[in-house]
């Protein structure tokens, strides 16, 4: 499974069809979190390893020149397998009356209705058309794309007439859990060869 929201070029749109506007009353109550495929067990695995594998070995490299490299690649690869691991498992997807809100472990990201221009719906994810900006959400559960893609359509129609709300992409929980590996991945070399 990929990020929820991610930007895809022209060429790559697969076959999609709009999905029909919902009447009102069967838009769900707001905010409303998209359903999304389970994260797979290993992507967890994955995630935690680094936490634990890391700060041992670089606690139990030899102080020199060459360790102090290998300590500086260990944490560079392990904070890379934090950041990727936790795009697959730390996201959810929200609809509100006034935007879609994309939350990844890095990053949370907006989308105003006003500035959705279609929506398209594939076999499991939808597609936010945004001028030539695309914006794939998926990870959808396939006998739900249709499900998904009509609620999206029916709440950009009722926020028309509402004033838009634009917000800048902000930080996510998954940038303290990367802070917080740098720190304990660095921090046990420091501590073990009593540099600090």
């Amino acid at each position: 499974m990929v990020p929820p929201m991610s930007n895809r070029s022209e060429q790559e749109s697969p076959e999609q069809v709009s999905p029909a506007p919902v009447r009102a009353a069967q838009v769900p109550d707001l905010p409303w979190r998209v359903p999304l495929d389970p994260a797979p067990w290993w992507a967890w695995a994955l995630f935690v390893a680094p936490f634990i594998v890391v700060p041992a070995l670089n606690s139990w490299l030899w102080m020199g020149a060459r360790d102090m490299l290998a300590v500086g690649l260990l944490t560079i690869i392990g904070a890379s397998v934090v950041r990727v691991a936790g795009g697959v498992v730390l996201y959810r997807v929200e609809l509100t009356a006034t935007a879609l809100r994309a939350r990844t472990s890095m990053l949370v990201r907006s989308l105003a209705w006003q500035d959705v221009d279609t929506i398209e719906v594939g076999d499991d994810n939808v597609v936010l058309t945004r001028g030539q900006d695309e914006n794939e959400i998926n990870g959808i559960p396939r006998d739900r794309t249709a499900e998904v893609g009509a609620v999206m359509d029916a709440i950009r129609h009722e926020a028309a007439n509402t004033p838009t709300h634009h917000h800048r992409p902000r930080p996510g929980i998954g940038t303290l859990l990367v802070l917080t590996y740098l720190i304990l991945s660095i921090g046990t070399f420091l501590l073990r060869w009593h540099l600090v």
